[in-house]
């Protein structure tokens, strides 16, 4: 447990760890949900946790309908009233008539059926509404979103947290303290990105932890280091060498999730640039398919900024000149991604 009682000593940390995901490059293909998911929420009480996240958008995200459920932080600087997400909001943990359908002699009769953890007929699922695309015919659209806790510079979790059980760690992260927590979930309410679920059987919350044992010993994250797109860059964000200060600070096309909740997040986003729309003949144009209003509903209105960055870089490749940006982003050599956290997880036993 870090020393100190009051909120700022809580929230103080020298540095601040960093990720940046490319989502022009994700494939929605849940290798990183997996990695996570293996690594961290295997015990009692987790079944229904997903620390990292895919999901379609526009939609509805996940947890279900977390943009409107609240927290975070008033343009004023005063906490927003939040709302608690449920079992089946964080992708319900469903059960499956494995005995009847394999060892009850039923296999030809009987196929098998989820049921919902409460019982039933499932309502909602994690990723229910995968792949539905928004826009008219011939212009479909959408894209992934990756999602982990923010790391948030100035975390409504922790400002919430009766118990002072929430805290930074000198290099950023924002982690539980599990002998502290009570459970009372004012940490949920609270974070605007619904990034922390409840385990019933410990009577605590838990969130993603930034993988800080692998951190520690030199190796990156296990959803950003299993990721087989290259989609992501990670390190400390005043490392200037670092992928992540020149993609955040210098270059300035990664963008918070919704920054206007105020928690400051340490996750950034490369905006996505979509293919381009047909009009009614048929005919390319020049307009990207998914709406720029679009964008920047998740994003904040600097999207349109960070959007004409990346087609100008994009172009001067096109006219075969050279683009730093562009370097960055391609990535071929992948230990350029992790801002020194290269080390073989295997061989730091992590």
């Amino acid at each position: 447990m870090k020393g100190g009682s009051t909120k700022a000593e809580l929230a103080a940390s020298r540095r601040q760890l960093a990720a940046v995901i490319d989502l022009g490059k994700c494939m929605g293909c849940q290798t990183c949900v997996m990695a996570c998911k293996s690594l961290w929420t295997q015990r009692p009480g987790t079944d229904h946790m997903r620390w990292m996240s895919v999901a379609t958008c526009p939609g509805r995200g996940h947890p279900r309908d977390f943009e409107r459920k609240g927290g975070g932080f008033a343009p004023d600087g005063r906490p927003q009233r939040g709302e608690l997400t449920t079992l089946v909001d964080c992708g319900d943990a469903f059960r499956f008539n494995h005995d009847e359908v394999l060892f009850a002699g039923a296999g030809q009769s009987k196929r098998l059926e989820p049921a919902s953890a409460h019982g039933g007929a499932p309502a909602w699922g994690y990723n229910w509404d995968e792949d539905q695309a928004s826009g008219q015919w011939p212009n479909p659209y959408f894209f992934y979103l990756p999602r982990l806790c923010n790391h948030c510079t100035r975390p409504a979790c922790l400002e919430a947290c009766t118990r002072n059980a929430i805290y930074k760690r000198d290099d950023g992260l924002v982690v539980i303290d599990q002998q502290r927590c009570e459970g009372h979930r004012h940490c949920v309410e609270a974070c605007p990105y619904k990034m922390i679920a409840y385990n019933p059987v410990t009577a605590t919350s838990e969130k993603c932890i930034g993988c800080f044992p692998r951190v520690e010993a030199g190796v990156a994250p296990a959803c950003h280091r299993q990721c087989p797109g290259r989609t992501r860059a990670y390190g400390y964000l005043d490392d200037e060498t670092s992928q992540v200060h020149q993609l955040v600070k210098k270059w300035r096309v990664a963008l918070p999730l919704h920054p206007e909740y105020g928690t400051q997040p340490s996750v950034y986003y490369v905006p996505p640039l979509s293919p381009l729309a047909y009009d009614e003949q048929g005919n390319l144009t020049e307009t990207m398919r998914i709406p720029g209003e679009v964008l920047e509903r998740y994003f904040g209105p600097d999207v349109h900024r960070a959007l004409a960055t990346l087609r100008e870089e994009r172009a001067k490749r096109a006219r075969k000149e050279p683009s730093a940006l562009m370097d960055l982003l391609i990535s071929r050599v992948w230990r350029d991604r992790f801002g020194g956290f290269t080390r073989d997880p295997a061989e730091a036993g992590s």
